[in-house]
């Protein structure tokens, strides 16, 4: 039908720019699953990332029928979803699942939310002068994130955050009225540290990355109850998706030109 290539080509234009926006860099994954009206298990993915101006995104990206709950199942689903996109699971830095928690193993590194991982998050934060910064808990973090931090260059990073602390905390004033670590990232890119501490700004990046809820996961499935009602309680998955990603990703979907549409169309 027309219509179902139509609502394909706004799905495909809407998922584009967020893929064109994360540009290949490290991401979170937020997964949760649902039943629909018609009792069919639905899975919702998100991605999580920071964009260009330094926000944190959450983008529903597709939202998947679920046939098969196994371990192995929804690993696939996932990681088929990712190489559709031409994205590797080796840049998922983080993981947030609630009801698909069969699936909780797919990055080992965070199973749960460790003590020294919060510890970690807590001493990079700049409220009240960065008064909970500890270099030996930020160096501890470091272990939960081996492929981005090895032995060559954690002598590097301990002494690019001795550098760091006195730079943003003791000299430059416009560190001093940050709220949380979304401004810390985004004052290191205007002021040019970023560049400057590059070990201690990748470390902030992966920090943002840690989902701590699915709201953005939930958010979906309230949509789909509206979009996938009683009445239209037979449409097919394909045609369901189409709907719901540019309905929920609406900023996105708005900029794209009709033009656009009809040449994927």
């Amino acid at each position: 039908m027309i219509q179902k290539d139509i609502v394909s080509a706004y799905k495909i234009e809407t998922v584009k720019p967020i893929l064109e926006e994360l540009n290949g860099n490290y991401f979170a994954l937020l997964v949760d699953e649902s039943f629909d009206v018609s009792r069919k298990e639905q899975m919702a993915i998100v991605f999580r990332y920071i964009d260009r101006m330094r926000f944190v995104m959450e983008r529903l990206i597709n939202i998947v029928l679920v046939k098969d709950t196994s371990v192995s199942s929804l690993k696939e689903t996932i990681f088929n979803l990712l190489a559709q996109h031409s994205l590797s699971p080796s840049t998922v830095r983080g993981q947030c699942y609630d009801g698909a928690s069969n699936i909780q193993e797919l990055n080992d590194h965070f199973d749960e939310m460790t003590t020294d991982l919060l510890h970690g998050i807590a001493c990079l934060n700049p409220i009240n002068s960065f008064s909970s910064f500890d270099i030996r808990k930020v160096m501890r973090m470091t272990e939960l994130y081996p492929d981005d931090f090895d032995e060559s260059n954690m002598s590097i990073l301990e002494n690019q955050l001795a550098s760091y602390i006195v730079d943003v905390r003791d000299v430059d004033e416009r560190f001093s009225d940050l709220n949380g670590l979304c401004d810390l990232s985004k004052r290191l890119v205007q002021t040019r540290k970023h560049s400057n501490y590059p070990l201690v700004f990748r470390f902030v990046k992966l920090a943002l990355l840690l989902p701590g809820a699915t709201a953005s996961v939930e958010r979906a499935f309230s949509a789909m109850k509206f979009i996938k009602n009683d009445l239209r309680s037979q449409m097919s998955d394909d045609f369901f998706s189409g709907c719901l990603v540019p309905y929920l990703e609406k900023d996105v979907f708005d900029k794209i030109s009709n033009d656009v549409i009809i040449k994927t169309f």
